[in-house]
C-alpha cells in the first residue's frame, strides 16, 4: 500500500489523522521533526514514500530528485518556504499548503505579544524571579497606532482584535508611512526573495524610537544585525518575535541578551484547535492531491 511520511511533530500513531489514513488503507510512518534535519536525514525517511505531511524541513531540489516515489506533499501550516516548489513542479510532485488553518491562533497570539512589550510583562517577571520587585509604567494599547504588514488571513483578524482595543489601524498606507506612524509594527506577510530583509536598517530607521516590532511571520523576514542593533542602540524601543532566521535560536544568535528584544519559540500557531485542524485538513488535502486534485496546491505538474 502507498507509504504516508509524517514529520509534523505533534502528530502520532493511533491518533485522528493516523486513524483516517490507515482506515483509507495507506500505510503511515511517523519521523517527527524536532529541531534541524539535514537532507541526507530527510532523504532516509522519504525512502518509499508516495506522499508527506511535513513541518518545516529543508524540501529541496537535492531532496526532491532522491525522493522517486514522491508525489505529493503538504506542509502543515501556511508558510511553504523551506520547500522548493520549482523543483517539485519540474518532477511532477504536488506541493500544498493550509491557507488560514492557524489564522485565529496567530491573531490572538499577536494581540498577546502587543501585550508583552506594551507592559514589559517578560522583564517585570524575570525581574521579580530575580528577587525584585519591578514597578515600571507600562503603556496602554488604547489610542495607539498599529501598523499591519501584509493582508492576508491572519492580518485580517488582528484588526478586529486590535480594534476591540481601541488602537488604530491604518489602511492603505505605503510601507515607509506606515513605518513611521505606527506605535507598534507586526509582520504578517510570506517569506519571499522580495520580503526578504523587508525590514532592513533602512526600514527600522523610520520608525519612531518608542515603537515595537512584533513578528509572528517568518524570520527572515527581519534583518536581525539590524534589528538587534536598532534596539541596542534605541532607535526602536524593542521587539518581540516568534520567529528566527534560523529555529532553534541558535546560541550565539544576534538576538540573544538585547534588552527589550523578546524571541519566542515558533507557537503562535500552536493551539489545541489549530493543531488538530491542521492534523486533519492536511491528511485530506493530501488524499486529494495523490488522487490529483488538491484544493491548495501552490505547485504541481508542469
Amino acid at each position: 500500500m502507498p507509504t504516508i511520511l509524517i514529520t509534523t511533530d505533534h502528530l502520532a500513531p493511533g491518533d485522528e489523522v493516523d486513524d483516517y489514513l490507515t482506515g483509507l488503507g495507506f500505510t503511515t510512518r511517523h519521523d517527527p521533526m524536532r529541531g534541524q534535519r539535514t537532507a541526507g536525514q530527510l532523504v532516509t525517511a522519504l525512502a518509499g514514500v508516495t506522499g508527506a505531511l511535513i513541518a518545516n524541513e529543508p524540501m529541496t531540489a537535492e531532496v526532491f530528485g532522491r525522493a522517486p516515489q514522491l508525489r505529493a506533499v503538504v506542509r502543515t501550516g501556511v508558510g511553504y518556504d523551506s520547500v522548493d516548489v520549482a523543483a517539485a513542479s519540474r518532477l511532477g510532485i504536488s506541493v500544498s499548503n493550509l491557507p488560514g488553518v492557524n489564522a485565529n491562533a496567530v491573531a490572538e497570539y499577536t494581540i498577546g505579544l502587543l501585550l508583552v512589550q506594551a507592559r514589559d510583562l517578560v522583564g517585570t517577571a524575570a525581574g521579580v524571579a530575580a528577587g525584585g520587585w519591578p514597578r515600571r509604567d507600562g503603556l496602554e494599547l488604547r489610542g495607539r497606532t498599529l501598523g499591519i504588514i501584509g493582508r492576508g488571513t491572519v492580518a485580517r483578524r488582528v484588526r478586529p482584535l486590535a480594534e476591540a482595543f481601541g488602537m488604530h489601524v491604518p489602511e492603505g498606507l505605503p510601507l515607509d508611512d506606515l513605518l513611521s506612524v505606527s506605535d507598534f509594527v507586526s509582520i504578517h506577510t510570506a517569506l519571499t526573495d522580495r520580503t526578504r530583509h523587508l525590514i532592513d536598517a533602512s526600514a527600522l530607521a523610520r520608525m519612531k524610537p518608542t515603537a515595537h516590532l512584533i513578528n509572528t511571520a517568518r524570520g527572515g523576514i527581519v534583518d536581525e544585525n539590524a534589528l538587534a542593533d536598532a534596539v541596542r542602540t534605541g532607535r526602536i524601543a524593542g521587539a518581540a518575535l516568534d520567529v528566527a532566521d534560523t529555529e532553534p535560536l541558535p546560541a550565539g544568535s544576534v538576538l540573544r541578551g538585547v534588552d527589550g528584544i523578546t524571541v519566542f519559540s515558533h507557537m503562535a500557531g500552536q493551539t489545541a484547535e489549530a493543531r488538530r485542524d491542521a492534523g486533519i485538513e492536511g491528511a485530506r488535502e493530501l488524499v486529494a492531491a495523490l488522487a490529483g486534485h488538491p484544493a491548495h496546491a501552490v505547485g504541481g505538474p508542469l
